[in-house]
């Protein structure tokens, strides 16, 4: 297992994910190298009200971040995943958390409840608008389910600061349960505070279908989540390191006009990017660059570009080369160094 961490929790405030669905999202977990771990909390259902589900929220964060060294996981890249009134509670987490208590007695306590990143799926968002979800309302505030001010306080979307970790989202349009309006709540929020945020909203699919990994479309969020993960750099080493990219592409001795060019680093769970390609010229910030290293390249461009290059009918599509050869030809990699400037590079590409 590599150094990040997990939480999954889930249902209605009835029952905590750590059911067969519970296990089936840690091991999907673990299938990236990420240590996973099921969260129990207090439900509604027993006589638990808020803030209790909130406090055993926040008190799994701080017992992993404690058992950071001893689980081999990295302190700072902790997450929490939820599904639908799990997922509320996984908002919560990321909204109302707070940095410790340093004069607590128990030293679990001191430290921050606030996760790195969070997962919400089809999740409960508001307490007080149309849409929301009146059993989870219910189940959460028990005897205060009528109290129009706390409902407010425990409104997720109401809640999201620039302080509010990244965040990726997934629903489904057919959801009637929680309807997906909570999930677009919930990004505009995040958007609006200029958090980073995706979200992927699927046509199909009624709520409560976790991977559902029998739907070949629909079980493509999964595939979504890991690149996320991938790319906002949760599933290497903190310590990895990018640089900055810029240069020139042109095919046969003419810019390409609209294309891109993918670095794909050796290490397969480190942040692979792709630059954007306008008039034959590229260019990547060292915060949006290239990991340091070997990357392989990877050249696209239009179709159109293509058949205007060689004078030769190309089919609709992008036309894409992924071996790019030097002069001993084998596929071309290139190697990101750190420095004050940006790392540059002329891809001067033949069609015969």
């Amino acid at each position: 297992m590599r150094g990040r961490g997990g939480g999954v929790a889930g249902g209605r405030l009835r029952w905590a994910g750590g059911g067969s669905r519970g296990r089936q999202i840690a091991k999907f977990y673990n299938s990236l190298g990420v240590t996973a771990v099921v969260c129990y909390y207090r439900l509604g259902s027993a006589g638990y009200h808020h803030p209790t589900e909130l406090n055993d929220a926040k008190r799994a964060v701080r017992w992993f971040r404690s058992n950071a060294d001893k689980l081999g996981v990295d302190k700072g890249r902790i997450g929490v995943i939820g599904f639908s009134a799990g997922g509320h509670l996984a908002s919560t987490v990321g909204t109302l958390f707070d940095n410790g208590d340093p004069n607590a007695p128990d030293p679990i306590d001191k430290l921050s409840s606030r996760p790195d990143f969070l997962v919400v799926c089809y999740p409960v968002i508001s307490m007080t608008e149309g849409y929301m979800h009146r059993g989870s309302r219910n189940n959460l505030l028990g005897p205060d389910k009528d109290n129009e001010e706390i409902a407010r306080q425990v409104s997720s979307e109401r809640n999201v600061s620039p302080h509010t970790p990244p965040t990726f989202i997934f629903q489904t349009d057919e959801d009637t349960v929680v309807p997906a309006e909570n999930a677009v709540a919930f990004y505009l929020a995040l958007r609006k505070n200029k958090v980073p945020a995706e979200m992927h909203i699927y046509r199909r699919g009624p709520h409560g279908v976790g991977l559902f990994q029998g739907d070949p479309v629909l079980s493509t969020w999964g595939k979504h989540l890991a690149a996320w993960l991938r790319n906002e750099g949760f599933l290497s080493p903190a310590s990895t390191k990018r640089g900055a990219v810029e240069g020139t592409v042109s095919v046969n001795g003419t810019p390409v006009a609209w294309g891109s060019v993918t670095f794909t680093p050796e290490n397969p769970h480190a942040p692979e990017v792709t630059a954007r390609v306008m008039n034959g010229k590229f260019n990547l910030p060292a915060r949006d660059g290239a990991v340091l290293g070997k990357n392989k390249l990877t050249v696209s461009y239009t179709s159109a570009v293509a058949a205007a290059i060689t004078d030769q009918d190309a089919p609709d599509g992008s036309v894409s080369t992924t071996t790019l050869s030097n002069k001993g030809g084998e596929a071309l990699v290139w190697d990101v160094k750190e420095g004050a400037g940006a790392n540059k590079l002329a891809l001067e590409l033949k069609w015969e």
